[in-house]
């Protein structure tokens, strides 16, 4: 590895750490990234996983403050985020490589749309709000959750935002409050896919190592400023980005 592909990775790893503790969807710029200086599919989302999770880590630390008084919630969901994150990680290492690189591209290319449909889904959230919701959101909340965390073991991009979407729509709660719980949560399932992925598969830990280091200072910038970014220009960055992601990902199968 030279130091440019060592600089760009840490550079990716630092946008993508902002990016998930503001909107999520941080791996459309390290997993594409990998890509493009030549790593195979599955061990890049596999390394690009490991390297997140400090990233996550450092979200949900950012945010500690709006976690206050939200414990039961974490615990209620962070058991299916666990199980999601474990089934999803175990199935991206069952699955023949192919079937990944035949469904990553569509997956990438639904994250990009809910990406710019976000504008929208917060709309309907407060409207949903407003309108009278839930407060836990009963089993159907709770298989989302798991159905969430099962793609973010699996590939995980815009995990956040469907997170976000789910919880708006249901829950009563101020929106910060709503995006801390879900870095928490994405920190469970990165977390626990990532321990799924050092114990069987292989892991590129210079590419590792260099993410966790871009994204746990992102993660940490990104809590604190992240919120004075222009999201029109975030949302246009993340979908440049994926849809790049997704026509390398074509060529080369």
């Amino acid at each position: 590895m030279d130091v440019v592909e060592a600089v760009a990775i840490g550079a990716a790893g630092m946008a993508a750490g902002g990016m998930n503790a503001v909107v999520g969807s941080g791996t459309l710029i390290t997993f594409p990234t990998l890509l493009a200086f030549g790593y195979p599919p599955v061990l890049a989302n596999v390394s690009n996983n490991v390297g997140l999770v400090p990233g996550v880590l450092s979200a949900a630390y950012g945010y500690r403050r709006e976690l206050r008084g939200q414990r039961s919630r974490l615990i209620r969901f962070g058991a299916a985020s666990l199980l999601g994150g474990f089934v999803g990680a175990v199935l991206l290492l069952r699955l023949p490589d192919a079937a990944f690189r035949a469904i990553v591209p569509v997956l990438i290319l639904t994250a990009c749309v809910l990406v710019l449909l976000q504008p929208r889904l917060n709309r309907w959230m407060k409207n949903r709000r407003g309108a009278g919701s839930r407060a836990d959101g009963g089993v159907p909340m709770w298989l989302g959750v798991l159905g969430t965390g099962v793609y973010g073991g699996y590939f995980g991009a815009a995990q956040g935002v469907l997170l976000m979407g789910m919880f708006g729509a249901v829950l009563r709660d101020d929106l910060q409050r709503l995006n801390a719980a879900k870095n928490v949560l994405a920190s469970l399932v990165n977390g626990v896919a990532a321990v799924v992925f050092i114990a069987v598969a292989d892991v590129d830990w210079t590419v590792a190592a260099l993410i966790a280091a871009g994204s746990t200072a992102g993660g940490l910038l990104g809590a604190r400023l992240g919120r004075r970014l222009p999201p029109a220009v975030m949302r246009g960055v993340i979908v440049t980005v994926g849809v790049t992601a997704s026509v390398l990902l074509i060529v080369r199968s």
